[in-house]
């Protein structure tokens, strides 16, 4: 298979340097000499019958002169090797053409924009940098350049990089970059945040709210700052505005909700809000964490009731578990074994589920990543309650 692509390459070699031929036939420009491609042809036809790549590639290159007929072909088979993940080939090739002093500008911008590609794919990240930064100075396929430095921005972790560059390339393509920007925002402030810079995350939350208004990801962390110095009260205002922005993210913030409300000693505000939440957005996780708190404060009947009614209404397997496991504390003997035994098996069935799933590539896990691990879009993955319940069925 290897040596059939790189005979079909020469194909599309010979056939420009046949092109180039006929062309200077008909400008009447002499050839030095009509036997030169077929005993260079032989030679690299040979090493290629010996499998011996390297050198077959060093003779098809200098078969193939660089003029503007040949041009083309040269950054064809250049893209065909790195396809074929041959890139130390394939920038052979492009560095080459790069070389060529006489080469027209728009070409040479092609190879630069070529070789920038295979050092990428290479894993070469900051060779490409260079090359791409080059691009965009001479505003040379602009749009694509920004595209591929927002990227290795990314990879790098480089997120003030990445601010500039995904403003730029706003800029060219008038595509709204914001909400990715307030990711690049929040994850300079959860740096600062984990380093005990709290007055940097929140100065970098900001900018993040700013971008972003819908940005729930900013409120998120601006919640944990002030809880971390005892102002609950502002944390709570961060927190309701979750539901505002994104309700699919709700889940996130409950936790942080009931302990805000607690740190208050407002447990009976703590039951009316989130009846009001379950009536409004009638998530598993909301009943989760209030039948808890009901069956702390009013005991396993009373919690056990409650989720009862909820189960009747949106049935589900987690409500289904949660219920067995409060009213088996209500009974004894035989039935009180038997709810022990749906108990382990639910538990395992649920123990396989997973927590959460990018709508965009369905890549999914036990942790909520902003930034998909498989498709590398942000804001894709939600809690799989919420992809359920959109799907018209419920958690």
């Amino acid at each position: 298979m290897k040596i059939a692509w790189i005979a079909f390459s020469l194909i599309c070699i010979i056939f420009s340097w046949f092109l180039g031929y006929r062309s200077r036939q008909r400008e009447h420009i002499p050839l030095k000499s009509k036997s030169t491609l077929p005993r260079d042809y032989l030679i690299g036809l040979n090493f290629l019958l010996n499998e011996e790549t390297d050198k077959a590639v060093d003779i098809f290159i200098k078969m193939l002169t660089v003029d503007s007929d040949t041009v083309e072909t040269h950054l064809a088979v250049g893209k065909l090797f790195r396809k074929r993940g041959e890139v130390d080939r394939a920038i052979r090739i492009h560095q080459n053409l790069i070389a060529r002093p006489q080469l027209e500008k728009i070409y040479r911008e092609q190879s630069l924009f070529e070789l920038g590609q295979d050092y990428l794919s290479a894993g070469m990240l900051d060779r490409a940098e260079k090359i791409f930064l080059e691009l965009v100075t001479e505003k040379s396929h602009l749009s694509q350049a920004l595209r591929i430095l927002i990227d290795i921005y990314q990879q790098e972790k480089e997120w003030e990089k990445a601010i500039q560059v995904a403003v730029k390339y706003e800029i060219a393509t008038r595509k709204n970059m914001q909400p990715i920007i307030a990711h690049y925002y929040c994850e300079l402030a959860d740096h600062a945040y984990h380093h005990g810079e709290m007055e940097n995350a929140r100065s970098f939350l900001e900018k993040a709210s700013h971008a972003d208004p819908a940005c729930v990801r900013a409120n998120l962390l601006l919640a944990k700052i002030h809880m971390g110095q005892h102002n609950y009260k502002l944390a709570l205002t961060h927190l309701k505005k979750i539901k505002n922005q994104d309700p699919n993210y709700l889940s996130e913030a409950l936790e942080l909700l009931a302990s805000c409300y607690e740190a208050l000693n407002q447990e009976e505000q703590l039951i009316e809000y989130f009846k009001k939440l379950v009536d409004e957005y009638p998530h598993i996780p909301i009943v989760l964490i209030l039948a808890e708190r009901i069956r702390h404060w009013s005991g396993d009947n009373v919690a056990a009731g409650f989720v009862a009614d909820y189960i009747r209404r949106y049935p589900s397997l987690r409500g289904l578990y949660l219920f067995v496991n409060l009213y088996s504390s209500s009974v004894e003997g035989r039935v009180k074994e038997d709810l022990h035994i749906l108990q382990n098996l639910m538990k395992k069935v649920l123990a396989n589920k997973l927590d959460y799933q990018c709508t965009a590539c369905g890549f999914s896990g036990k942790m909520l990543h902003w930034h998909c691990p498989g498709c590398k879009q942000w804001s894709t993955m939600l809690p799989m309650h919420a992809i359920e319940q959109g799907a018209g069925g419920s958690r």
